[in-house]
């Protein structure tokens, strides 16, 4: 593997060049340094590729099909998975069908036959590279807040999601504004919560208000704004106000007064939730129920509650699924939420899911 640009200033773009040939690998070092401003590191077979992946940021990966071992078409799924969101192009000396058809089932930017224009080398790469960053800022992990009452109430509404924006990079932080002391011993309640937000990676922030005594206008607006200066969320979760349990309800006035600078702000379904909760938005969970389970069991003092059934909360998924193409579902009510075009059917930037 060869840098000749590593003391290039951190801004430049980079890009990635796997190519076993020298003399190609020459040449497209070349066009990509002088024609696209770009800094260049070359590899020779997929192990050295997939090495620098490992070890740097690249803008653009450019990747020859034949290479010794596996080929350009057989390691793509692990350079997406370590390069996630930066543009591939592949290369070929053979303008062959079954190849091209080969890069586009693994997801490539271009397919370009060789011997490539110089020209059209540099003006696509630089084209993909602008588009990839573009991409990855439209996509760029999210500062979730999820507010609840009581402990367990978050897991309930939006475990799944949690761990989707979990799995995507998100920071978690999960707020729960009492203590649960009418539900059991605080203390323990309080240790499962932790258990709880552990399994997702989420920041978990308890507070002392009195159970079943909530009032937005006695602190919890004041509390929760105090929160969001701190954290700074690009999305909030919370409590429906249609809900039959008061403290519930409170919170729901506290986060929709408390986040009204926060542009995303949706409402999850409570156990407690009425016939007039009314989702707009699902998200898909079926690579996540396990984990929402998992987080569910956390809370062994209550797992006398039906709401917390295993069976209970997957036929739940099962059955909000029928709103989506996926096969488990959390429902949210959109209070506020910010569209940004154009993004593919299925979901915002950013976003585990959307229905």
């Amino acid at each position: 593997m060869t840098d000749d640009t590593a003391n290039a200033p951190p801004d430049v773009w980079s890009a990635l060049v796997v190519e076993d040939d020298p003399d190609a690998g020459a040449f497209a070092r070349t066009v990509l340094e002088k024609r696209a401003g770009m800094r260049v590191v070359v590899a020779a077979d997929a192990d050295a590729a997939l090495a620098a992946l490992r070890a740097e940021h690249f803008d653009l990966v450019v990747i020859d099909v034949e290479l010794p071992g596996r080929s350009g078409l057989q390691i793509l799924p692990e350079v997406h998975r370590l390069a996630a969101g930066v543009p591939v192009i592949i290369l070929t000396a053979h303008n062959r069908v079954d190849y091209a058809v080969g890069a586009l089932r693994g997801d490539v930017d271009d397919f370009l036959v060789k011997p490539v224009d110089v020209g059209l080398l540099a003006s696509r790469a630089t084209m993909l590279v602008r588009r990839g960053r573009q991409r990855r800022e439209e996509n760029r992990t999210k500062t979730v807040l999820a507010v609840g009452a009581h402990p367990d109430d978050v897991e309930i509404g939006v475990g799944g999601t949690l761990a989707a924006h979990a799995s995507a990079g998100d920071q978690l932080v999960i707020l729960t504004l009492s203590g649960g002391s009418l539900g059991g011993d605080p203390e323990a309640r309080h240790k499962e919560s932790r258990a709880a937000a552990e399994i997702v990676g989420a920041q978990l922030i308890a507070l002392g208000f009195e159970d079943s005594h909530l009032d937005p206008a006695s602190g919890p607006i004041t509390a929760v704004e105090e929160v969001v200066r701190e954290v700074g969320p690009d999305q909030v979760y919370t409590h429906s106000n249609h809900d039959r349990h008061q403290d519930h309800r409170a919170v729901h006035q506290a986060v929709q007064v408390a986040t009204r600078e926060v542009r995303d702000l949706a409402c999850f379904q409570s156990p407690s939730s009425t016939v007039d909760y009314r989702p707009n938005r699902f998200v898909d969970i079926a690579e996540h129920l396990e984990t929402k389970l998992a987080m569910l069991r956390a809370f062994e003092s209550q797992s006398h509650r039906d709401y917390l059934a295993e069976d209970l909360v997957r036929a739940t998924a099962r059955y909000w699924a029928r709103f989506t193409t996926g096969r488990y579902a959390e429902p949210l009510e959109t209070v506020r939420s910010t569209l940004r075009l154009p993004h593919a059917p299925g979901g915002l930037p950013g976003d585990p899911g959307h229905g």
